[in-house]
């Protein structure tokens, strides 16, 4: 298509009318030039397509379709291929109603465990958020389906999402919040993007040219629509002008007169409307549903099933199995308690909630085992004890060889539109958990959950699965890994902390008034636990299986490298266990230098591989400059520091089996200029300064080059001159530095 000759032939009026939806999902027609509309739809995990049009706050019932696991549970699989295949199936729902473009993936960081809708973001790291969401897209793009990637930027909290100002500092903003979306974007080229709700330092992101324009298009190379999250359109005409093409829902013209009048008054120039409209059409006539589509992605709900079945069960995370208590043999008697055993609890509440064309509880497959019962245990929707429930529940344990308890958070405690108070099961459930481990001392317990819970009760329990919210197949899923039919691989991809309390963000969330100030910096997650030397439930990567697997011989390419350098790992895995299984490998990277505060590693690669008894397998990483680097603001670049970096591999955040120091500097060397205002260790870190220095200092002492060389009161003067402004040098040692000495010795 002529995409520059439509918009040529438009009336002023008809480009407007095209910069907002024509109902909460659809956009608008121009029927004389051969504009189509599209229909978008709310994802991640699956299609909602709400039945009445102009319902975005999912009051109606959405069409039957496919709910596959929820972000918190595809996260932990580590797994790539499996999220695009994940994406492909969902596409095809899509294509089958016509939807264009899915609104998903979800991108945020999970700076709390808190946020209400943590189950529908990946992780608390940027590189696996950044890796995942490139998996989704792919996968949903691949049929021709459009994507959103979402929330464009810095909405980590359901509390005054509409209003806040996330106050975050530029160095935490490009390395933490928006590093995955920098990724998703440059890598795997997202149709759309949808700007979040709230403001970013002061700024609201639906009219913020900082980050829609300077940061996505000219510094990334975006080059699909932006679109409004539905309602949060502040200013249109800001908006536009910030580089907002699309606002949804529809404002039933409301705004199109606005930015009509707004370029016949000139406060907004014609051009940025057309290049709007450019790029809405753009994305338009490349996603609009074709027959030859439906006939290349045809429909098979029972097969995408079986996918979300598959899907669940290798995103399932062991966390405890003490004795390996876990699988449970055939012949066992077993005790089945709790009552999402029949109403498992596989999706969490809001815009992603699907209707899910069936569900398939855990008590649905109890046959699977030769001697198996169920008793409910605790109701779902009260939180307190029913002491006959209870009473029946441990005096059912007790006449078991096992008892696994199906425990979890209801749809009350998280949902998008509110955050969690604190991280606790129900007082009911905690109670069962505590009285059914004193009879029976072979307790599992399944979680249930879009976030981490604390688990005072974790010593009393032989085994923890976490399931997540799985999607309509997690009972069956559940069901395989509890049998052995299923090896679990999955590894958490946030956090468990002990307590709330422990959270870095603890202190500042969800803020007071109108600010949330993100003062924990890049210190988010695994990451601060590691520089507070802070224990924890369970750390970032953790996951057990039931084989073991060893790591030997790593190898890298380079020991002194240039960050223009490819740099090469290689390290072998090899299962040392009696049954086939799955690990992930992490790799992490820690700098030695203290030029800046730094964490004391980050993940920098992983690799899910598949092994059977007694093989092995060599696994490649591929590093490159953003591997060591960090965001220096004050340059406004990617800066890396030269020095040595370990280059560690491992199971988990705190499990690392093998580790190798490299030395990588800087092509060109970072010179900072020296002014007065520079301290006397920045010009003796110079080597012209220390020339400089020792040329004037006279008989100063500015260096300990021995221990008996100065006295204590010499090393406390020479402590306090090195981190003297060179301006105050004078009144303290008698040296007097000029700028016009600087620029002359040191240009």
């Amino acid at each position: 298509m002529d995409i520059k000759k439509i918009v040529s032939e438009m009336t002023l009026e008809e480009k407007a009318s095209l910069c907002s939806g024509q109902t909460a999902w659809e956009t608008k027609i121009v029927e004389r030039l051969g504009v189509p509309s599209i229909f978008v739809a709310d994802g991640p995990h699956g299609l909602r397509k709400q039945k009445a049009h102009s319902d975005h706050l999912g009051l109606h019932e959405s069409v039957p379709a496919t709910c596959f696991p929820t972000a918190c549970a595809t996260a932990s699989s580590f797994d790539e291929d499996l999220i695009a295949e994940m994406g492909k199936a969902i596409a095809a729902e899509c294509i089958a109603e016509d939807v264009s473009i899915l609104l998903g993936p979800g991108t945020n960081i999970k700076r709390s465990p808190l946020c209400g809708r943590n189950f529908e973001y990946f992780s608390e790291d940027p590189y696996l958020s950044g890796k995942m969401s490139v998996a989704h897209i792919n996968g949903v793009q691949k049929t021709g389906v459009g994507t959103s990637l979402k929330h464009y930027v810095a909405n980590e909290q359901e509390t005054l999402r509409m209003t806040i100002s996330s106050e975050v500092d530029e160095r935490t903003l490009r390395e933490i919040y928006l590093a995955p979306f920098e990724e998703a974007v440059k890598e795997a080229k997202p149709t759309t993007i949808m700007c979040s709700y709230n403001k970013v330092n002061g700024v609201f992101a639906s009219e913020n040219e900082y980050l829609l324009t300077d940061i996505l298009r000219n510094e990334w190379g975006f080059d699909g629509f932006v679109v409004s999250d539905w309602g949060a359109v502040n200013d249109r005409v800001d908006g536009l002008a910030a580089g907002l093409e699309l606002e949804m829902p529809t404002s039933r013209g409301v705004n199109d007169a606005i930015i009509v009048e707004a370029v016949k008054s000139g406060k907004l120039d014609e051009t940025v409307l057309d290049k709007a409209v450019e790029r809405i059409l753009n994305i338009t006539f490349k996603t609009v549903v074709t027959a030859e589509q439906k006939e290349k992605y045809p429909l098979d709900l029972n097969k995408n099933d079986e996918i979300a079945r598959r899907i669940a069960g290798q995103c399932i995370v062991l966390l405890k199995n003490e004795d390996s208590i876990l699988p449970i043999s055939k012949d066992k008697k077993v005790a089945f308690i709790g009552e999402f055993f029949e109403r498992p609890r596989f999706q969490g509440g809001g815009s992603s909630n699907i209707n899910p064309f069936k569900v398939t509880p855990a008590k649905e497959l109890i046959g699977i085992f030769d001697n198996a019962s169920y008793t409910k245990g605790f109701l779902i929707d009260d939180d307190d004890t029913d002491s006959k429930l209870l009473s029946d529940a441990v005096k059912h344990a007790s006449e078991n060889d096992v008892c696994v308890i199906f425990a979890g958070l209801p749809d009350r405690y998280e949902s998008e539109g509110y955050d969690r108070t604190h991280m606790n099961l129900p007082a009911n459930q905690i109670e069962l958990i505590v009285e059914v481990a004193k009879t029976q001392p072979n307790t599992v317990v399944v979680l249930h959950n879009g976030s981490p819970i604390e688990m005072p009760w974790i010593c009393n329990v032989k085994s923890v699965v976490e399931a997540y919210l799985g999607g309509q197949a997690a009972g069956a899923a559940v069901m395989d890994v509890l049998s052995g039919a299923v090896n679990p691989s999955g590894k958490l991809a946030e956090t468990f902390p002990l307590r709330l309390q422990d959270n870095p963000s603890h202190l500042n969330f969800p803020g007071e008034r109108d600010k949330v100030e993100y003062r924990e910096g890049v210190f988010v997650g695994y990451r601060y636990y590691d520089k507070k030397e802070m224990p924890v439930l369970f750390p970032f990567g953790h996951g057990l299986s039931y084989t073991n697997f060893t790591y030997s011989d790593i190898s890298v390419d380079k020991s002194d490298a240039l960050d223009t350098d490819t740099i090469n790992v290689s390290v072998k895995v090899k299962n040392t266990g009696k049954v086939a299984g799955k690990e992930i490998v992490q790799l992490y990277i820690s700098s030695k230098m203290e030029t800046v505060v730094r964490p004391i590693k980050e993940l920098k690669g992983f690799k899910k591989i598949s092994l059977s008894p007694g093989e092995e397998k060599t696994v490649l990483f591929t590093l490159g400059k953003r591997s060591f680097a960090f965001y220096d603001a004050d340059r406004k670049e990617w800066r890396l520091d030269g020095g040595t970096y370990g280059i560690l591999v491992g199971a988990s955040s705190q499990d690392i089996r093998l580790c190798q120091d490299i030395s990588v500097n800087p092509t060109v060397p970072i010179v900072r200029p020296i002014t007065l205002n520079s301290t006397v260790m920045e010009l003796m870190q110079d080597p012209k300064g220390a020339a400089l220095i020792e040329k004037y200092k006279g008989s100063a002492p500015l260096e300990n080059d021995g221990a008996d060389n100065l006295s204590p009161k010499e090393e406390m003067f020479v402590a306090v001159l090195k981190e003297m402004p060179i301006r105050s040098l004078g009144m303290f040692s008698g040296m007097y530095i000029t700028q016009e000495m600087l620029d002359k010795e040191l240009g």
